[in-house]
């Protein structure tokens, strides 16, 4: 699937009003239809697959200051963090900061190859 070149931000809200008013084009009763095995299909087809192992680079520790944010975690993962104990937060972000590398990684090898 090639990559759209015009991408559009909208927050939640923003997207709930243009709903109401018909200001969207997108099909979202096809969309909310959608197992979650295919959307993650259609993810990896967007950005391909993450590499084999990349979660074995998760470090934990903050390397620079984190920034404060807010964030919406579905329930399910932020319970299986919070169940491991204190520092729930700091392994999320390391969990994150992997997964960025890996991209990275990823992204050097395509431009580089063998």
């Amino acid at each position: 699937m090639a990559k759209r070149e015009h991408i559009v931000r909208a927050s939640a809200d923003e997207i709930r009003a243009m709903r109401k008013q018909g200001k969207t084009r997108s099909d979202w009763a096809a969309a909310e239809q959608m197992p979650q095995a295919e959307v993650e299909r259609l993810a990896d087809e967007d950005d391909g697959l993450l590499p084999e192992g990349w979660e074995s680079s998760v470090e934990i520790g903050l390397p620079e200051p984190a920034q404060p944010v807010n964030i919406r975690l579905d329930a399910s993962v932020l319970r299986w963090f919070k169940a491991r104990g204190p520092g729930y937060q700091t392994r999320i972000n390391a969990v994150l900061r992997a997964f960025v590398q890996a991209r990275e990684r990823a992204e050097v090898s395509q431009q580089n190859p063998k």
